[in-house]
């Protein structure tokens, strides 16, 4: 549980190099095809950086709200145009709550189903997509970059999202500050071939990380609340790793000790591992861990599974 400055440290600054060099070489470049190329780039350094404000939301970094806070509008707001205080709300009501579908609101029904009882209930998007949401959740993906930064502009009219206007303004800097930029360099057509290259393969990058962590375990309804424990293990899945998937999934792989400890340095995480996993076997609670490929592959069948009523309507 102890911190980690050294790590974040050094973390942060090769991430921030390296999101600075995209950039410069954007324009060095010039008006050019190749900068698709560095939008593809941009797409894993968009990814990353969320990861870290992912890291700064759980306090993994700084003891305090405040330089958490402040550190997140930054690489956020600010660096990926994605709305800091939206994703903390969303993220903290789902490590509270993972899988239950009246609270956890990763598993509403608005375009996917997770479950048979949502599918025996879905309309309009939800019931066109879910007969075969599990051919389609790779495509849909492409759309996810677009949604974050729709979703943290759609948060600025709620009354409960705090510090609004620091919000407001940051957002609308990061929109500002990247469409001049493509546009200014760029030509109409490859400008918006960059931003479709860019934002697409962010969107799939950002669900391949996160879809394997819940998809396709359980979930709970009504007043289903088991222990902490079981809450939190049960509906988490982990994905085995080692040097290149933690740091390309943030450390997130390891999904059961995350949502246990979700204070804990990311690097700390595969040290906590076998340590939950004997005391889980000790208590014989369900502790599930699979290669990368086969996370995906449980979540996809889980998907096409649970359409099933759709389907059979139809």
């Amino acid at each position: 549980m102890k911190r980690r400055p050294g790590y974040y440290v050094a973390r942060m600054s090769i991430v921030g190099i390296l999101f600075l060099g995209a950039w410069a070489a954007f324009f060095l470049i010039g008006d050019s095809w190749w900068q698709l190329a560095v939008a593809a780039f941009l797409a894993v350094m968009f990814a990353q950086i969320a990861l870290v404000s992912h890291d700064l939301a759980h306090r993994q970094v700084f003891r305090t709200r405040r330089p958490s806070q402040i550190a997140g509008w930054i690489a956020g707001n600010v660096g990926i145009g994605m709305g800091y205080g939206w994703w903390m709300d969303k993220h903290t009501r789902h490590h509270a709550n993972p899988n239950h579908e009246d609270l956890d609101p990763d598993v509403n029904p608005d375009v996917l189903v997770w479950s048979t009882d949502q599918a025996g209930k879905a309309r309009g998007v939800a019931k066109f997509i879910g007969r075969w949401q599990g051919f389609l959740f790779f495509p849909l993906l492409t759309l996810e970059g677009f949604n974050l930064h729709v979703a943290g502009f759609r948060s600025l009219f709620t009354s409960t999202l705090k510090n609004k206007w620091i919000e407001a303004s940051t957002l609308i800097f990061h929109a500002a500050a990247y469409l001049t930029a493509v546009f200014l360099v760029l030509s109409p057509g490859k400008a918006i071939a960059f931003i479709l290259v860019h934002q697409c393969l962010w969107g799939v990058y950002m669900g391949s990380i996160f879809a394997p962590n819940h998809k396709g375990m359980p979930t709970l309804t009504g007043n289903d609340r088991p222990d902490f424990l079981r809450r939190q293990v049960l509906t988490s899945r982990n994905v085995r790793g080692n040097w290149f998937i933690d740091n390309a999934m943030g450390g997130l792989n390891y999904q059961i000790e995350h949502h246990l400890f979700p204070s804990m340095p990311s690097t700390h995480l595969r040290r906590a591992q076998p340590i939950v996993e004997a005391y889980c076997a000790k208590l014989d609670v369900s502790y599930l861990s699979t290669g990368l490929i086969e996370s995906w592959a449980q979540a996809l069948k889980h998907l096409h599974r649970v359409g099933a009523p759709i389907r059979d309507a139809a």
